[in-house]
């Protein structure tokens, strides 16, 4: 492990632990019925599901990138994929903070397929954090043969959640209010 993989390790841990649980608690908090006059911000899903979606496409390029031996430009779409989910998380929260939970209305096979895709996604995006941290810390150390051995795990499962949302928000949206 490098020195830099040495310092940013704590971090990871961290963030892998602080962000679920803040997004959890944050899910169950609904400011207006708190009493707070927000606007609900209904308009928010098909942007994050569109950005989600962005950051699927920028993830096969960035892998493509890389295999053409373009260093420089991988890890500027990977900082962008980072900059994608981190905007998509923050828009997640504000949409559930400020508007109620969508049920999905679907029936038969496509139900139980429905929750099994969300819980899925669910389970992967929460288990995702620590790989895309440490693979991009090892990218940017200069590991490049551990930052490799760790992305063959963390690229699929990142895409997988990126892919996931949309399909999810596509099957829900006719549910939208």
């Amino acid at each position: 492990m490098t020195e830099e993989e040495k310092k940013y390790k704590k971090w990871i841990v961290a963030l892998s632990t602080i962000i679920p649980i803040a997004i959890a608690i944050l899910f169950g908090v609904n400011l207006r019925k708190l009493g707070y006059d927000v606007e609900p911000l209904s308009f928010l899903p098909p942007i994050y599901a569109t950005i989600n979606g962005i950051t699927a496409i920028l993830l096969v390029v960035a892998v493509s990138a890389v295999k053409r031996g373009n260093r420089k430009l991988h890890e500027r779409l990977i900082k962008i994929c980072m900059g994608c989910s981190i905007a998509f998380l923050l828009m997640y929260v504000a949409y559930h903070m400020t508007s109620e939970s969508t049920s999905y209305g679907g029936e038969g096979l496509l139900r139980y397929v429905y929750f099994f895709i969300l819980i899925t996604h669910i389970l992967l995006s929460i288990i995702v954090i620590p790989f895309v941290l440490f693979t991009f810390v090892r990218g940017i150390a200069g590991a490049y043969e551990r930052a490799k051995q760790l992305a063959r795990i963390t690229y699929p499962m990142w895409l997988d959640v990126a892919v996931t949302v949309v399909i999810v928000y596509l099957r829900i949206s006719q549910y939208y209010n």
